[in-house]
């Protein structure tokens, strides 16, 4: 019935409101023309009153139709809506002083009752269309919504405003935003959309409990990841649901998917992101020939972003991918800014072809970034792990100093500390070679080492945000397996930094604070994609091969000692031991094609190195009996074992 009534409401629609503007258009002509006179007109004014009515309200009615303001909807009206109604007004108005000066003689209206019906006219109209809002928005869901559960919005915003004014209005969202949460102190005791700003998101469970709000809605990009985080813990210590809302600019933008956002990945970083010193690397990047290798790859193709930005003479991509090498110059190409991209499909293995690119473009600047990374992979390939990694980055180094690059930045990573991979304890043996190169050359040699880079391709972020996405489960090797995190623009930044600042020899490394928990990582992604933790499962496989549980980022013999920039420290390491690096270059490249051979060769050249294994402790099966032992929960076998009795 209700349907129906609409249905014949939505048909006489244009009918309806031709009336109702009619009514109104007379109300305001007879409301000015009482005004005018005191509410004492003269009995002579009635009938021209009565005359004018005859061309007076078609005129109006066809310049508001003209204009458009019949086809807006009340219950969504905006100032927008409001700027039609005041242009349709003063059209309207000098429509009729037009036709009322130059075509009829007979009678004048007088010019104070056209003033009073113009102003008229925008209150009534302005105050109906404001009204119906009014009563939709803030009374009527007033009386639908008693259930509904009482939340807060950190952020007080244009985002903000839009979900408290979307979510109070209507009744079917099941929630009610009673204030907001804002670290600007000069906003505390405003109103946003008619809702008060309270406090700051570090009182949000002590706010929440006074206004008697179970929910904290968080807009995206509001928070940096530790302000995020610590909100999130207070939250959820208080049982109170933290739900994070896409902005406004990632719905337009595409970048909100199904139910899921895609997880900011500063979000997840548990400290501040590192600044850079940018007129030291605008001092040695402006101007000068940079080669880049591997600029396809996570990092590399970073670091031409950065790197472009600084003014280069020319920059020379190289990569033996060629997709990735064509996305990446695209991209730099697109910029279109003055700096000249070579992209050179090469591998760094190919002697012949590096030298032709050395000679051709005469690099001043090398940032070695191409290498194999993933470290199960490389435990089933050790000798294409040896021969890209160790003999790759030789080769790299060798014509940088033959060629008299001023400066070779080497990009290794922490597995290379008491390697137990085939990744690792080859970029060691990377480090030792760059390090073991004469000290007279011109080319200053350093090398940086990284930890994780969230977001890389094949890391966990990724991974994980395509298992969120399916609705679970996370897969993790091990509940205790931890790593230290940094974000591909910090990685690449602190290569241009460790550029900026080396005078050869050193290994820079990043403070990149405290180790995180693989699962404590997956935990927060599941929250920040706005789930709860126990709404996507989680799964151990067990350690893979080459896997350690921690990573380090220097040898006991390291020392750690601090640098100009604040979240830079320079590992002084030790001198190298053991066979000269020409020797044992020589002695691993005849091993390259028999993998046992070639691990015994290793294991003698780098003593520290002990290829990890899984072992039985670290089986999905016992895996899962520790876990369920820690919770206090019947193990895998116990199950089984009751099962058949």
């Amino acid at each position: 019935m209700i349907n129906q009534l609409r249905n014949i409401v939505l048909r006489l629609r244009l009918g309806i409101l031709l009336t109702a503007h009619l009514a109104v258009m007379l109300t305001a002509y007879l409301a000015a023309l009482l005004i005018r006179f005191d509410f004492a007109v003269p009995l002579s004014e009635w009938p021209q009153f009565l005359a004018t009515l005859l061309w007076y309200l078609p005129v109006k009615l066809l310049v508001f139709y003209w204009v458009g303001t019949f086809r807006g909807w009340w219950r969504y009206v905006t100032f927008a809506d409001l700027a039609d109604l005041l242009r349709a007004s003063i059209v309207s108005t000098l429509v009729v002083a037009a036709i009322d000066y130059f075509l009829i003689a007979s009678y004048q209206i007088p010019r104070g009752t056209l003033l009073l019906d113009f102003a008229l006219t925008v209150l009534l109209f302005g105050g109906f269309r404001a009204s119906f809002r009014l009563l939709r928005e803030c009374y009527w869901p007033i009386g639908k919504s008693r259930d509904a559960k009482r939340a807060l919005v950190v952020g007080a915003n244009r985002t903000g405003e839009v979900i408290v004014r979307q979510t109070n209005s209507n009744p079917r969202s099941g929630y009610r935003i009673v204030g907001f949460l804002d670290e600007n102190p000069a906003h505390y005791g405003t109103r946003l959309a008619g809702v008060p700003v309270l406090a700051q998101p570090q009182d949000a469970a002590r706010t929440a409990a006074r206004m008697q709000a179970s929910v904290v809605f968080v807009t995206a990009n509001t928070l940096p990841g530790p302000s995020l985080r610590q909100l999130m813990e207070t939250c959820r210590a208080a049982g109170i649901t933290v739900k994070v809302v896409p902005s406004v600019e990632d719905i337009i933008n595409g970048r909100y998917k199904m139910q899921v956002r895609d997880v900011d990945i500063d979000d997840l970083l548990r400290r501040e992101p590192a600044q850079l010193d940018t007129v030291a690397i605008q001092n040695v990047l402006r101007g000068r020939r940079v080669m880049i290798t591997g600029a396809g790859g996570s990092i590399g193709s970073e670091i031409c972003r950065q790197v472009i930005r600084y003014e280069p003479e020319s920059l020379i991509l190289v990569e033996r991918f060629e997709s990735a090498l064509f996305f990446i110059h695209r991209e730099l190409e697109s910029l279109g800014l003055e700096s000249a991209c070579h992209p050179c499909i090469a591998d760094i293995t190919d002697r012949q072809r590096m030298r032709e690119l050395f000679e051709q473009y005469q690099p001043e600047l090398v940032f070695h970034a191409a290498a194999h990374k993933h470290v199960p992979m490389m435990e089933c390939n050790p000798g294409e792990a040896v021969k890209n990694n160790v003999f790759g980055t030789k080769c790299v180094a060798d014509l940088a100093s033959v060629h008299g690059v001023q400066r070779f930045v080497l990009i290794s990573t922490d597995k290379a500390v008491h390697p137990t991979s085939i990744m690792g304890v080859s970029k060691q043996l990377a480090e030792r070679y760059i390090h073991s190169l004469p000290a007279s050359v011109e080319t200053k040699f350093v090398a940086v080492r990284f930890g994780n880079v969230l977001g890389s391709v094949g890391s966990v972020v990724p991974i994980f945000q395509e298992q969120i996405r399916r609705g679970g489960p996370i897969t993790i090797t091990h509940p205790d397996m931890e790593r230290y995190f940094m974000t591909i623009p910090e990685a690449s930044q602190l290569v241009l930094q460790a550029a900026a600042m080396g005078k050869g020899g050193e290994i820079f490394v990043l403070d990149m604070g405290e180790p995180v928990k693989i699962v404590e990582l997956a935990k927060d992604m599941i929250r920040l994609s706005g789930l709860r933790p126990e709404d996507i499962q989680i799964t151990f496989s067990g350690i893979r091969p080459g896997e350690k549980l921690y990573e380090e980022l220097r040898f006991q013999d390291e020392e750690l000692l601090p640098t100009t920039h604040p979240k830079i420290q320079v590992a002084y390491h030790r001198p190298f031991e053991g066979p000269l690096p020409s020797k044992y270059l020589r002695e691993l490249r005849s091993q390259l094609r028999s993998d046992d051979t070639l691990i015994r060769k290793l294991q003698n050249l780098v003593p520290e190195y002990r290829r990890s294994k899984p072992r039985a402790e670290h089986s999905v099966a016992a895996t899962e009996e520790a876990i369920a032992a820690r919770n206090g929960k019947p193990s895998a076998a116990e199950i089984h074992a009751a099962s058949q009795t």
